[in-house]
């Protein structure tokens, strides 16, 4: 069933350290992704004409940049963001610099997961803290946060399987992972096991993140609390 060099794979442990990195980059990635994300879909989301600080200049320079890179394709803005990567962790090659592109990539697109989730909010849930006196920091703590959680964990759930296939077209240009073994050891050697046995672990890895994350959500959300 599996090619003599897939068997040396396994009994070397390259795939299941493969396996491995492809979770360190999803996660990392994604941890710093929303670091990033989540105070700029905050802003997004407040000072939009219709939220609770109105800024509209802030809210249209911040959209283009988002708008900017979310537009670029990833393989094109890993290319473009090579010297970026070299700059902030001295390489461009190795996981450490996918890493620093998985963000660039990443971030922008959780921006406006998150401005999505926090927009779902319920008007009148807002405008029953503004009339009790809430400042506009504890609105974003208290209640637009909160209210937003079970949206803002699908959210997530939603980024890290979109990091995860970033992290495989990482592969392409010295990233390491299932990616990479799937593109050196399957496609370019005709080992076309490796290559579909590397498409079945991401498909678990998937199932994985997709499954908790719903049950994280669930219990987040008070409709499904009796």
């Amino acid at each position: 069933m599996f090619s003599e060099l897939f068997l040396k794979l396994w009994n070397t442990g390259i795939i299941q350290k493969g396996i491995w990195e492809t979770v360190y980059m999803t996660v990392l990635s994604s941890v710093i992704a929303y670091l990033i994300g989540l105070p700029l879909g905050v802003i997004l989301t407040v000072a939009d004409k219709e939220g609770i600080w109105p800024h509209p200049l802030l809210h249209r320079i911040l959209g283009l940049i988002v708008n900017f890179f979310r537009s670029v394709p990833f393989i094109i803005l890993m290319v473009a963001m090579l010297p970026a990567a070299k700059l902030i962790v001295g390489t461009s090659l190795g996981n450490r610099a996918m890493i620093v592109m998985l963000v660039i990539a990443a971030a922008p697109y959780v921006a406006r997961m998150v401005e999505s989730s926090l927009k779902e909010v319920d008007a009148g849930v807002i405008e029953a803290a503004q009339s009790m006196g809430t400042g506009n920091f504890q609105i974003i703590r208290k209640v637009l946060l909160p209210e937003a959680k079970p949206s803002l964990i699908i959210g997530a759930v939603i980024s890290m399987v979109t990091i995860l296939g970033y992290s495989a077209m990482a592969a392409t240009i010295g990233g390491t992972g299932l990616g990479q073994i799937a593109i050196s050891y399957g496609h370019q050697r005709f080992h076309p096991d490796i290559t579909w046995f590397c498409v079945v672990l991401t498909v678990v890895i998937v199932q994985i993140i997709q499954e908790a994350g719903n049950r994280i959500a669930r219990k987040t959300d008070k409709r499904y609390k009796a």
